[in-house]
Order: structure tokens, then sequence, then C-alpha cells
């Protein structure tokens, strides 16, 4: 899958992001380093916002980082979801 980490969050999208890991606002303005009004000002907006290039990718990387996967539109729309857990290591047989 490409990565879409140059793509602008959606307002949806981060909205959605921060639900999926359970975050509040200031949760992700502590991991992003984004102050809390500009994340909160972005939720606000109807589709793309408003943020700059660098909050942008901090907030996206924040959420990356805690396991939230971004889906660009692709003629469905973009999205988020929780990346794939890795599979556990077989435990060693026990002798």
């Amino acid at each position: 899958m490409k990565k879409s980490s140059h793509n602008p969050l959606t307002s949806a999208q981060l909205r959605a992001g921060r639900a999926l890991i359970r975050w509040s606002a200031e949760d992700l303005a502590r991991a992003s380093s984004v102050g809390l009004t500009t994340i909160r000002r972005a939720e606000l907006m109807n589709n793309e916002t408003s943020m700059t290039a660098a909050n942008n990718l901090a907030i996206r990387g924040a959420l990356e980082a805690a396991g939230v996967e971004f889906i660009d539109a692709n003629g469905g729309g973009p999205g988020v979801r929780l990346r794939k857990p890795k599979p556990e290591k077989p435990e060693q047989a026990k002798i």
C-alpha cells in the first residue's frame, strides 16, 4: 500500500484517528507537540484542515506511531483504520 504521508489530513480523519485509539485532543497535542487550539480548530473544519505542513506531519506521525493507518481517497474517500497487529512469535517448545 502506498503511504499517504504527503497528503493533507481531513478533519474527519483527524477525529476518527483519535477516536480509534481513544485519545483526547490533549493526548494528541502532547504526542505531536502541536498546540491544543490548533488541533481543535482543525477538527472543526469541513474537509481539509488549514494546518501548516509541519503540523500536519507532526499529527500524522503521532497518530501513525500509535497504530493509526491513513487511507488515501482512491475514489472511495479518505479514511483511517487501525494498523493490523504483527503476529506474535510462537513460543519455543519447552523441554
